[in-house]
Parts: structure tokens; C-alpha cells; sequence
């Protein structure tokens, strides 16, 4: 079956308007798919399922939850490749980097399947009455969801699976960009188990209003976004008409920094990591690059050597390292950062030219020399350019780090321990890579401080997103 329509209360339907949008594969510019585009009337009968098959699974034990939860992640581990495959062509990520994502997006149903059964409560003396004080956590409500194109399976589960566990329902608003993914993991979450309505799916080309209008909907206690710090404030402002749960998981301006004491052989596997995991479209991706003048010159020449080395193609050949950004738009922004950079000074190590042909493409580049007035080290590059500066003076390093509104995550190489951690503490960062370039665990709280975001996604902190706080006070 070709899974290109709204999915609503386990049905799939065309929509009110009979409208659609193409999905566009990156690589080839070719459309792959024609999806149905959500309308007000959709996201109504979405609303009104989901509210209909809350009240049963929020009644189910917790045990019930887990074991559906458990059955998703089974069910998805044993067809990796299939959306790996999906993820490459809507998305455009290479083969390797797709298979990556689609293991990490199941394994948040196995996480959160163990999660649901420990929503622990706590039963103590009051020390003034005497009274009992007992607390509980509660499902909170209807969730509205709205996930970004950079990982099309992955943000998805990390969303939908806390929010099962905490027994609510979900609406989801995929990017128009990439809704082909998600859209194919509802058969797999019905096989599981997921009762229909509970999890409903609306792609649409009017994203705006779409989600504004459910956010204004009494029955909806919970919006969970993953995108632009941008978008995120204005889905705060309506928000706040309802006084809703946010969860935001907003824009990066990720610092690495590199001591004079750092191996720099682990230096640049982390920094390799963190730069072009995704292929730098990822709020975690490195975007200033902080090494000691003692080491740049030797760091710069290993890591613009593995960034050469990288072979660029269609992310369905399996020889491929890098596939294409997004769509032209993004790329053309990636040339833009690079081009500002030059004007201002830098130096082109490696990369750095748009390439001809068909396809949405840009190299791996590396920039050294960057002044600290190019717009690359202010803003979110969202594609594969490391920009390096140099420090000598540690001050002066955790400064330049922390001088930004973003605080999502922040990278850090040194053998010194003891320095290394005194430095990790000082960075106003939700999260800290320690010689190592990847932070992202479905067992660790995800989330940043500052403009980077509200509430945690992962962890025991991600269920709990989903959930109210009930206290009774009791006597007897």
C-alpha cells in the first residue's frame, strides 16, 4: 500500500480539501511521492479521535503500555533497512547515516516501553500536619507534535513514545519536507499493538495555521516541537492562550573546543561526529570551532584530511559518505555563510564550492582563520562547514562559547580531567560532549538552556513531559 495519505483514527484518508504537495528526493530533484495536505476539518476529526482513544489507553496499566511499546521496537528493529531506505530518499542522508537513524528512532520505543512502568510516586508525613502527602504523575492530555525534516523517524519516536508511555494521544505534523517516514510507521505501530486514534498523523502544506488551531483546542494539553528557535517562540505565543505543556527543543550554535592537551587523533573522530553526523543539519552539529593556536595547525590538517576525504553522492549508493542537504534553499544558505566567511578573511582548507548538476549538494568545507564577525559564528550553518578560530587563553575560550543565545550543546577535548570538567561545568550548555562527538542517547535528558529550548526529551525527564503532577493530601 503507498502510505501518501492522512492517517486518522487508523484510517487513511484524502483529506477535506483533496489537496496535495510533492516530496521532493534531494538528490535528483525528482518527485518520489504526491501526499494529501491536512485542513482545519482534518485536524478536528484527528482531535476527535485522539480524544476518544485517550480515555481507554490511559486506563491501561502500565504494563499494557510497555509491552506495546516493546512490540514497536521489535517490530521497527527488524525492518531498519526499510526505512533506512525511506529516510535517503525524502531526506537524503547517506545509506549509513539513514540506518543510524532509523536504529536510534526504534530504540526510544524499547527505552520508553521500560520507562512506562516507573512513573514513581511518593507517599510521606507532612512534618507540620500529619496529613499523608501523596503524589502521582498523571497523563496530561492531548499532544500535538510537529517534527522537523532533519530526522525524519528519529524525532518522531522520541515524541511519540514518552507520550504513549505516559498513556496520552498524539496528533502528529511531520515536515512537509519529509512526512514519507513517518507516515510508514503507522502500519508498523498498529501491528504493535496502538489502538486506533491514539496516534494520528497530518501532513500539510499549511503548517501554520494547522497547528495554531489545534494549540487553541481545549482538548489539547501538551505541544511538543522540535525546529528553529524562530518557529518555537511564535508556537510558544500560542501556547500561552491555552497555558499548554511545552516541550521545545529549539535551534544550536554548538561550540567545540580543542586544549593544547587533547589527543588529536580522538579530537578529530569526535569532531567528525559532531560536524557531519546528518551531514551537519543537526541542532547538535559543531558550528565554532575553538582550537588552541599551541595545536591548529596540526588539528586543522588531520581533520581536513578526513573532511576531503569523504565522498559525495546520492545517498543510495552505498559508497556514498555524504548525500545532499534538504533542498536548494538550504544549500544556498550553506554557500552564503561560506562566501561571508571568505569576504571576511578566511581561508577555504578544504571544500567550499557549490557543485554543478542536479542534486542539492554541497562538500565537505572547512574554513580556517574565521573572524568573529563572520555570520557563520552567530548563526546555526545547518550544513557540512566547520569554521575554526584559535585561542590561547582558557578565559577566553569559555567566553567565546558562551557568547550566544543558543545553549543546546557544547563539545569539549582535553586529557586533563580535572580541567576538562572544571571547563564542561562553565559552559552554559544543556549537554556536553567529553571527548566524544556524539551526545544524543535515548537514555539521557536531551535538551538546552537559553534560546535552545524548554523541558528535556530521552530519559525518565521525556515521560514526564507527558504527564501532570497530582498531590493528595489525606488523613486517616
Amino acid at each position: 500500500m503507498d502510505y501518501t495519505d492522512l492517517y486518522i483514527d487508523g484510517e487513511w484518508r484524502k483529506g477535506a480539501s483533496d489537496e496535495r504537495f510533492d516530496v521532493l528526493n534531494p538528490a535528483t530533484e525528482k518527485v518520489i511521492a504526491s501526499v494529501a495536505s491536512a485542513e482545519i476539518a482534518d485536524a478536528d476529526a484527528a482531535l476527535d479521535a485522539a480524544e476518544s482513544a485517550m480515555k481507554d489507553w490511559a486506563a491501561r496499566t502500565p504494563r499494557a503500555r510497555s509491552e506495546v511499546l516493546r512490540r514497536a521496537w521489535e517490530l521497527m528493529t527488524a525492518r531498519l533497512d526499510h526505512f533506512a531506505h525511506l529516510i535517503t530518499l525524502e531526506n537524503g542522508k547517506a545509506g549509513t547515516d539513514a540506518k543510524g537513524e532509523a536504529a536510534y528512532a526504534a530504540e526510544f520505543f524499547r527505552w520508553f516501553a521500560e520507562e512506562a512502568v516507573r512513573a514513581d510516586g511518593l507517599l510521606m508525613h507532612a512534618p507540620a500536619s500529619g496529613a499523608r502527602i501523596m503524589v502521582q504523575h498523571k497523563p496530561a492530555g492531548l499532544a500535538v507534535l510537529v517534527t522537523p525534516w532533519n530526522y525524519p523517524a528519529a524525532m518522531g519516536t522520541r515524541k511519540i513514545a514518552p507520550a504513549l508511555a505516559a498513556g496520552c494521544a498524539v496528533i502528529i505534523k511531520p515536515a512537509s519536507e519529509t512526512p514519507l517516514t513517518m507516515l510508514a510507521l503507522m502500519p508498523l505501530l498498529e501491528e504493535a499493538g496502538v489502538p486506533k486514534g491514539l496516534v494520528n498523523v497530518l501532513p500539510s502544506k499549511r503548517t501554520g495555521a494547522l497547528v495554531d488551531h489545534m494549540l487553541h483546542d481545549p482538548r489539547v494539553r501538551v505541544v511538543s516541537f522540535t525546529g528553529s528557535t524562530g518557529v518555537g517562540r511564535k508556537l510558544l505565543h500560542s501556547a500561552a492562550d491555552q497555558v499548554l505543556k511545552p516541550a521545545m527543543e529549539l535551534g544550536g550554535n554548538a561550540p567545540l573546543l580543542v586544549f593544547e592537551d587533547a589527543d588529536l587523533d580522538i579530537a578529530v573522530e569526535g569532531a567528525m561526529l559532531a560536524k557531519m553526523r546528518n551531514l551537519g543539519e543537526a541542532c547538535t552539529a559543531a558550528n565554532r570551532f575553538y582550537v588552541h593556536a599551541d595545536v591548529a595547525e596540526a588539528f586543522t590538517a588531520k581533520f581536513t584530511a578526513a573532511m576531503s576525504a569523504l565522498k559525495v553522492g546520492d545517498g543510495t549508493d552505498p559508497t556514498v559518505d555524504v548525500g545532499p542537504l534538504v533542498n536548494a534553499d538550504t544549500r544556498d544558505k550553506v554557500a552564503a555563510f561560506v562566501a561571508d566567511a571568505v569576504a571576511k578573511g578566511a581561508k577555504i582548507e578544504c571544500g567550499g564550492t557549490t557543485p554543478e548538476g542536479t542534486g542539492f549538494f554541497y562538500p565537505p568545507t572547512v574554513m580556517s582563520n574565521v573572524s568573529e564577525d563572520a555570520e557563520c559564528v552567530h548563526d546555526e550553518i545547518f550544513g557540512p562547514v566547520a569554521a575554526i578560530q584559535t585561542f590561547t587563553d582558557q578565559e577566553d575560550a569559555i567566553r567565546r562559547a558562551n557568547d550566544t543565545e543558543y545553549g543546546l550543546v557544547a563539545y569539549v577535548f582535553s586529557a586533563d580531567m580535572k580541567r576538562a570538567l572544571q571547563v564542561c561545568e562553565r559552559l552554559d550548555y544543556g549537554m556536553v560532549g567529553l571527548n566524544r562527538g556524539l551526545v544524543s542517547d535515548p537514555a539521557a535528558p536531551f535538551g538546552g538552556t537559553k534560546q535552545s529550548g524548554l523541558g528535556r526529551e530521552g530519559g525518565h525527564e521525556g515521560m514526564l513531559e507527558f504527564m501532570e503532577t497530582q498531590y493528595i493530601s489525606a488523613s486517616w
